[in-house]
C-alpha cells in the first residue's frame, strides 16, 4: 500500500513553478516507437523542457510500458493520451489550432528553425526503423528535419525529440512564452491537487 506523499510547502512550490511554465500547446505524437527506452527517454525531454502532455498513436507496435526506473520516473509527470485512429487524431489537433509537423526527408522538408514554435504545435516522431506511419503521413503532409553537418544522417527518436524540443524551448523562451502560464489559475489548482499525490 503506497503511503500518500506529505504536500509540504516546499513541495508545493516546486509543483507550482512547474505547472506555470507547463505549455499546454507544444506537444509530441509518438508514433509506433518501438523501444520502451526510447519512450522514456523522449518522456523525459518532454518534462524538462515544459511539455505537458503527448499523444501514443499505436497500431503496429507494442504499447509501451515504460518502468519505474531511471527516465520511466518522468512519465508521472507528463500525461498521455493513447490513440487508434490517425485521422481522428490529426483532426483533432487540427481544430484546436495546432500545426502538425512530422518528422522525415522528403523532398518539401524543412529545417527545424524554419518552424515558427511559439504557434501551437504538435510534432510525430515516427518508428525507429520505418519513420511516419502511411496513415498518419497521409495527413501530415507538413516535414520538419534536423540539419546535420556529419557523414550520418540520422539520429535515435529520443536524441531528435530532444533537440527539436530544445529549439521549441528556445524559440518560446525568447518570445517570453514560459512567463506567463499556459493554464488558467483554475486548470493549475486542479493540477496541483493531482500532482500533489504523485
Amino acid at each position: 500500500m503506497n503511503t500518500p506523499k506529505i504536500l509540504t510547502d516546499e513541495r508545493r512550490q516546486k509543483i507550482q513553478s512547474v505547472l506555470a511554465r507547463r505549455q499546454k500547446d507544444l506537444t509530441l505524437v509518438i508514433n509506433n516507437v518501438h523501444d520502451p527506452h526510447n519512450v522514456a527517454a523522449i518522456m523525459r525531454s518532454c518534462d524538462a523542457f515544459g511539455v505537458f502532455g503527448i499523444h501514443l498513436y499505436y497500431t503496429e507496435e507494442s504499447f509501451p510500458s515504460a518502468g519505474k526506473r531511471s527516465s520511466a520516473s518522468a512519465r508521472k509527470w507528463v500525461h498521455t493520451e493513447r490513440h487508434q485512429d490517425a485521422g481522428k487524431m490529426i483532426a483533432s489537433l487540427r481544430d484546436k489550432g495546432y500545426q502538425c509537423l512530422g518528422t522525415g526527408f522528403s523532398k518539401t522538408a524543412k529545417p527545424l528553425n524554419h518552424w515558427d514554435m511559439t504557434k501551437p504545435t504538435a510534432i510525430v516522431l515516427g518508428n525507429e526503423h520505418r519513420g511516419m506511419d502511411p496513415d498518419i503521413k497521409i495527413h501530415v503532409p507538413d516535414e520538419i528535419y534536423i540539419p546535420m553537418m556529419g557523414m550520418v544522417q540520422s539520429l535515435n527518436v529520443s536524441v531528435a525529440a530532444a533537440t527539436i524540443l530544445y529549439e521549441a524551448w528556445r524559440q518560446r523562451e525568447a518570445a517570453g512564452m514560459y512567463d506567463t502560464p499556459s493554464f488558467s489559475e483554475k486548470e493549475r489548482a486542479k493540477l496541483l491537487a493531482e500532482w500533489a499525490v504523485k
